[in-house]
C-alpha cells in the first residue's frame, strides 16, 4: 500500500508539473487585470448629478489617472491646507469615465480597483453608489457586475472631497492620484487579495514555501476545482509546483493550502533581491478560468536584542530613510518611473531602507523596492483617535480602523522587501488623555470592538484603554501576517507610554530620543531596538552659513514661532531641530551600536509640506538629503562615504566668496588615510579623520581661482576633486538622465539645467529665469528648481534657476519619435537636448 501511495503522489505530481509547462503559455491566459487610467473626464467643482449615466460631461476637462490637481494649482498663503500642507489648493473634484463592455463576456465578474483617492471618495456605476472611502491612502475595491449593462455604455462616476483642511500634516495631494484597475474574472476566481505566500524552515540549501489560497464561487452551483501552483524562477523557468483537487462552494469563499519545497534557493536580499514567481491556475472541468500572479521573495530575517538585525544568517544594518509619498514637481500623482529614479539616487548613496512615512504606500513603490532591495517598514497610519489637525483620519478612525488595517496588511503582506508593520506614527495615545483613557469600558468595548478579554485587562488596571487599542491593532495585523514584527515610530521613550505597555509590539521604534537608546535593554528586557526616525537636519542645497562649528537648533521648540530673514537652513550640517541631531552624531550612534537596528532618517527627500523651521512663503520642507528636485545636498555624499565601498571625495562648498574672506571648506571622503588640499596650488595642510569622524576641514582664506583635494592611501593618491571660482553666467546646459524613455504616454526624462560660465564651470549662485519649449513626441510634466520657498508654478514651461540648478521632466505623450527639449535665457547661450521615444 505505501509503495502504491508514493506512486500516486509520483504520477499527481508529474501531472502538475506537466499541466503547468503545458498551459504556460501567453495566449492561454485569460486576459483579467486591465489599466482603466485612460480617457477619463475631470471637473473641479461640485455637482450632486455628476453620478447620472446621463449627465452631459462635454465640457469638462479629459485627461489621464493618476492626477493630483492640487499641484496645478497656484501657492497661496490663505489656501487652507496651510504651509504644513505645501499651501496649495484644495477643493472637490469629479471624474467620470465611459466604456462599454462586450455582450459575449455576459457571466463575467467586474471588479474595479483603486490603489489610492485622496480623499473621501465616493464611487458610482451607472448612477447607483458603491460605496465611500474617507481614508485617502488606502486601496480599495468594488464589483460592478450587478450593475453593468452588457453591449452597452457604462459610466464610473467619482467624487473626491478634499475641501476640508487642514487633514494632513504634509502634502497629501487631491484626487484620483493612483492607478485604477479593471479586473475581469470567470464567476469561480481567486478572490481578491486571494494569494499568501509565506517560506518556512529557510536555508541556503533549502526551503518550503506555504501557498494560501482563497477561491471565490459565483457559479451558483458547487464546482470542483483543480488548483495548480507553479513556483517561476526569474527567466520564467518553472521550479516546482503542486496540484489540489477541491469542491468550490456556491456563494463562498474556499481556502486551499499548498506546499511547495525549493531546493537551493535563491534567497532575496538587499544586495542580491532575487524574485520568483508564483503562478497560481483554477480549472473547473478541465477547463482554465483563471490564473494569477504573484511575485515572491524568499528569506529569513530575524530582529535580535543584541545584535541587530539579522539577514540570511548575516548582521546587517537598516541604512534607511523616511520618505513621504510626493514626487516634487508631480505631485501626489504617481508615476513609476519618478518613483525609481528616487530610489535610484537613494540606492547609490548607499541606503538600503525605506519607511512609508506615515501611510500605506503606492503598489508601485513597494513592487520597486522588491526589485531593488530595501527594507520597507510599512505603516499605516499618522494618527488613531486623538487628532493631529482638524479635519484628519481621527474623524473616522472609529469606524473605519479595522477595515483599514484588514486592506493594508492584505494588500502589502507578498511583498518581500516588506519587513515590519507599523501601526502608527507619533499618536497621541502614547500618552494619557481625557478623549480616549476617560471612555467607560462599556463604551470603548463598544466604540473600538476591543473584545472582553481586553475589558477584563482593563477593570483589572493592568492596562488602559489606549494599551488596549494598540494591543487590538496589533492583533489585527498579527491575524492576517504572523511573519513580520509589528512596531509603532514613538515619540515618547518613557515605558510608561501606553503603546509600549500594551507589551504587543514586537520591536521597540523610537523616534529621537538619542540619549534613551542607552537604556533601552533595561526598560525593554529580550526586546529588539530600532530608531523609526532620526535626525531631522535641516540643509537648503547650496546655501553655507559659517563658522560651521557652530550649531544651529532651530526653532528653539517645536511650538515657538520662528524666523530668520535667509529663509534657508546652512548644508554644513550644522542645522537641526530640538528634538533631532546632526547627521554625523547619529551615524556614530547607530553604527557603534550593535543592539540598534538601524535607522530611518527623516527624510530622503524634501517634500512638499511641513517646511520647519519657517512659515509662509515657506511651503516645502528642508529636511532632505536630496532635495524637491531630486539634486542631493552635501551630506548626500557623507552618507555614500560611509554606506557604500566605492571611493568617495566630496569637497565643498563652491569656490565663489568675497576676497579674503574667511572659509570653512569640507572634505566627505573614505578608502582612504588623508586629504591634501590645495589654493590655487599651494598645500592648505592635510587633514586625516579620528576615530569617530566623518569628515575633515580647513579654515581658508577665498581667493579667485582654483580649490583642489587630493585623497591619498598610503601615499598613493586615490582621488582628486576641484572646484573653480566661476565667471558670469554665459550659457545654459541641458543634462537628460535618460536620452530614451518608453512611448507608453507615462515613461520620464528628468532633465537637469546648470547654469555654466563660458568655460563651463557651474555658477553657484545663479537665479536665471530658465524658458522651455518643446516639440515632438512629449510634454513638459513638471519644473523644480529645489527651492522651498519659490513661489513658481510646477506645472509651467519656465523656472528660475536655484543655486545655479532647475529641472524639466519631459514625459512621453504616447507616441513615437523624437522630443526635443529647447531651454533659453536672456543674455545666455541657449541650449537644445533631443530624447527619443520607442
Amino acid at each position: 500500500m505505501c509503495q502504491i501511495m508514493k506512486l500516486f503522489y509520483c504520477v499527481c505530481g508529474l501531472y502538475s508539473l506537466l499541466l503547468m509547462q503545458a498551459c504556460s503559455s501567453p495566449k492561454e491566459i485569460p486576459s483579467r487585470r486591465m489599466d482603466f487610467t485612460e480617457g477619463w473626464s475631470f471637473y473641479l467643482g461640485d455637482d450632486t448629478t455628476a453620478a447620472r449615466p446621463g449627465y452631459d460631461d462635454s465640457a469638462w476637462r479629459r485627461l489621464n489617472l493618476p492626477h493630483d490637481w492640487a499641484i496645478e494649482g497656484e501657492f497661496g498663503k490663505d489656501n487652507p491646507s496651510g504651509p504644513n500642507g505645501g499651501a496649495l489648493p484644495g477643493g472637490v473634484g469629479w471624474y467620470r469615465k465611459t466604456f462599454r463592455l462586450d455582450k459575449a463576456d455576459e457571466g463575467k465578474q467586474l471588479r474595479i480597483d483603486f490603489d489610492g483617492v485622496y480623499m473621501n471618495s465616493e464611487v458610482f456605476i451607472n448612477g447607483h453608489s458603491l460605496g465611500v472611502r474617507p481614508y485617502g491612502y488606502i486601496s480599495f475595491s468594488y464589483d460592478l457586475t450587478p450593475y453593468l449593462r452588457w453591449g452597452k455604455k457604462n459610466v464610473i462616476a467619482v467624487r473626491v472631497d478634499n475641501s476640508q483642511q487642514p487633514n494632513s500634516r504634509w502634502y497629501s495631494g487631491c484626487g484620483i492620484y493612483r492607478n485604477v484597475w479593471l479586473t475581469k474574472m470567470d464567476p469561480v476566481h481567486v478572490a481578491h487579495w486571494g494569494i499568501y505566500v509565506t517560506a518556512d524552515s529557510v536555508t541556503k540549501n533549502n526551503a518550503k514555501l506555504i501557498l494560501r489560497t482563497k477561491i471565490e464561487n459565483q457559479l451558483g452551483i458547487d464546482a470542483p476545482i483543480e488548483l495548480v501552483s507553479g513556483l517561476l524562477d526569474e527567466h520564467n523557468r518553472l521550479v516546482a509546483s503542486v496540484s489540489s483537487l477541491l469542491t468550490s462552494k456556491k456563494g463562498q469563499v474556499t481556502e486551499a493550502v499548498q506546499t511547495i519545497p525549493v531546493k537551493n534557493p535563491e534567497l532575496w536580499d538587499v544586495s542580491h533581491p532575487y524574485l520568483y514567481q508564483v503562478k497560481t491556475e483554477l480549472r473547473v472541468n478541465g477547463k482554465l478560468v483563471d490564473t494569477y500572479i504573484t511575485p515572491t521573495g524568499i528569506r529569513n530575517f530575524r530582529f535580535d536584542p543584541q545584535k541587530g538585525f539579522i539577514l540570511n544568517g548575516r548582521r546587517v544594518k537598516i541604512n534607511g530613510v523616511c520618505m513621504h509619498h510626493d514626487l516634487g514637481c508631480l505631485g501626489a500623482a504617481i508615476n513609476t518611473r519618478a518613483i525609481e529614479r528616487q530610489l535610484k539616487i537613494l540606492k547609490n548613496m548607499g541606503c538600503n531602507g525605506i519607511r512609508c512615512s506615515h501611510n500605506p504606500p503606492a503598489p508601485e513603490l513597494l513592487d520597486l523596492c522588491d526589485k531593488m532591495g530595501f527594507i520597507v517598514m510599512d505603516e499605516a497610519f499618522d494618527m488613531w483617535r486623538m487628532r493631529k489637525t482638524i479635519y484628519d483620519y481621527a474623524r473616522y478612525f472609529d469606524q473605519w480602523y479595522e477595515r483599514d488595517l484588514t486592506d493594508w496588511v492584505l494588500r502589502d503582506r507578498n511583498h518581500p522587501s516588506v519587513f515590519m508593520w507599523s501601526i502608527g506614527n507619533e499618536v497621541l495615545e502614547q500618552w494619557s488623555d481625557a478623549k480616549t483613557d476617560t471612555l467607560s469600558l462599556e463604551k470603548a468595548n463598544l466604540v473600538l470592538n476591543l473584545g472582553q478579554d481586553s475589558t477584563l485587562l482593563a477593570k483589572k488596571g493592568e492596562m488602559s484603554v489606549n494599551s488596549l487599542l494598540c494591543k487590538k491593532m496589533t492583533e489585527i495585523v498579527k491575524s492576517l501576517d504572523s511573519t513580520r514584527p509589528v512596531t509603532a515610530g514613538c515619540n515618547e521613550p518613557n515605558p510608561n507610554n501606553h503603546l509600549f505597555r500594551s507589551g504587543a509590539l514586537d520591536l521597540i521604534g523610537y523616534n529621537y530620543h538619542d540619549n534613551w537608546f542607552a537604556s533601552v535593554a533595561e526598560n525593554f528586557p529580550g526586546k529588539p531596538f530600532i530608531v523609526t526616525e532620526s535626525v531631522s537636519g535641516l540643509m537648503t542645497r547650496g546655501y553655507y552659513r559659517m563658522p560651521s562649528n557652530k550649531m544651529f537648533i532651530w526653532p528653539e521648540r517645536w511650538d515657538k514661532p520662528f524666523y530668520d530673514e535667509s529663509f534657508s537652513c546652512s548644508s554644513y550640517d550644522n542645522c537641526h531641530v530640538p528634538w533631532g541631531t546632526s547627521h554625523e552624531m547619529m551615524l556614530r550612534d547607530v553604527k557603534n551600536n550593535d543592539f540598534i537596528s538601524g535607522q530611518y532618517i527623516w527624510t530622503g527627500f524634501d517634500y512638499i509640506g511641513e517646511p520647519t523651521p519657517y512659515g509662509w512663503p515657506a511651503r516645502s520642507s528642508y529636511f532632505g538629503i536630496i532635495d524637491l528636485a531630486g539634486f542631493p545636498k552635501d551630506v548626500y555624499y557623507l552618507y555614500q562615504s560611509e554606506w557604500t565601498d566605492k571611493s568617495v571625495l566630496h569637497l565643498f562648498p563652491h569656490w565663489n566668496w568675497v576676497p579674503g574672506q574667511d572659509i570653512d571648506m569640507w572634505a566627505y571622503y573614505n578608502n582612504a588615510d588623508e586629504v591634501e588640499l590645495f589654493i590655487n596650488g599651494k598645500s592648505q595642510g592635510i587633514r586625516k579623520k579620528g576615530k569617530n569622524d566623518c569628515h575633515v576641514v580647513w579654515c581658508v582664506k577665498y581667493e579667485p581661482g582654483v580649490v583642489k583635494a587630493i585623497s591619498r592611501r598610503n601615499g598613493e593618491t586615490v582621488l582628486e576633486r576641484e572646484i573653480h571660482t566661476a565667471g558670469p553666467p554665459a550659457q545654459v546646459c541641458l543634462i537628460p538622465d535618460r536620452t530614451e524613455i518608453n512611448a507608453d504616454g507615462k515613461d520620464l526624462s528628468f532633465v537637469t539645467v546648470e547654469i555654466r560660465d563660458k568655460d563651463g564651470h557651474i555658477c553657484p549662485n545663479a537665479n536665471n529665469l530658465v524658458t522651455f519649449s518643446v516639440e515632438g513626441a512629449g510634454f513638459i510634466a513638471g519644473v523644480d528648481n529645489g527651492s522651498p520657498i519659490s513661489m513658481e508654478r510646477f506645472k509651467a514651461n519656465h523656472r528660475r534657476a536655484f543655486y545655479g540648478k532647475c529641472l524639466a521632466v519631459i514625459q512621453n505623450n504616447g507616441t513615437l519619435g523624437g522630443i526635443k527639449l529647447i531651454a533659453a535665457s536672456d543674455g545666455l547661450k541657449a541650449d537644445v537636448v533631443t530624447i527619443k521615444a520607442k
